[in-house]
């Protein structure tokens, strides 16, 4: 049989996450991966460098497919940032559920420090962007450095959400993961409520108030 001339990225994620789930393990080689798969170890390369780079690729994906997913909607673009998160979790649980026996695979050895595993590192970055993206309201600091430093703050928060989310996601065992939906609605809720920085302008302007009347007087 002729080797296939054509493989895509795509086509070469779906052959290690058919191969992993079918024996349990990953391939042996990128050697034996490729003649199992009839096509040539150059086509893999121009890729992927090892199966490491795939499986962070995969996670990746699932991101880039709920974004992708999410820009189709006209209403997403009217959302508020809380609502826009929502959305983006709802979404993105959705193509982790469509593909759970994977994911479960991939994560489960790792599943107490997800934080730290290779294969999200993708994600991580990708996911910090869009949370930098979102139309959040921070405190007026008026320093670039304090503003840098809030940013991370709040990205890197919502990252440690998200894979505790995940971890949530991975322990359920409700019909549907409906229990997962309910934290997913909870959690966002609440750290939006944490971030609600009314109370904290209303208690500096008083601040700044009683601080210029002390310095009048």
């Amino acid at each position: 049989m002729a080797k296939k001339k054509n493989v895509s990225k795509q086509d070469i994620m779906s052959m290690y996450m058919d191969y992993v789930l079918e024996h349990d393990e990953d391939p042996k080689s990128v050697y034996k991966f490729c003649k199992e798969n009839n096509f040539d170890e150059a086509l893999f390369y121009q890729s992927f460098s090892n199966f490491d780079t795939i499986k962070n690729a995969v996670f990746t994906a699932f991101f880039e497919n709920t974004i992708g997913l999410l820009h189709k909607s006209e209403e997403f673009e009217s959302f508020d940032a809380r609502n826009q998160l929502l959305s983006f979790y709802f979404t993105f649980f959705e193509n982790l559920t469509a593909n759970r026996s994977y994911v479960v695979h991939a994560l489960e050895h790792n599943k107490s420090k997800l934080k730290t595993a290779k294969s999200l590192q993708g994600l991580r970055t990708h996911f910090k962007m869009f949370i930098d993206n979102l139309d959040i309201e921070k405190l007026d600091v008026k320093q670039e450095r304090l503003e840098k430093l809030q940013d991370r703050a709040l990205s890197e928060s919502a990252w440690v959400q998200l894979l505790i989310t995940m971890k949530f996601w991975l322990d359920d065992t409700s019909p549907s993961f409906e229990k997962t939906d309910v934290f997913i609605e909870k959690s966002v809720n609440a750290s939006f409520d944490v971030l609600n920085i009314a109370p904290v302008k209303s208690i500096l302007d008083l601040g700044k108030f009683l601080f210029k009347e002390k310095m009048m007087k």
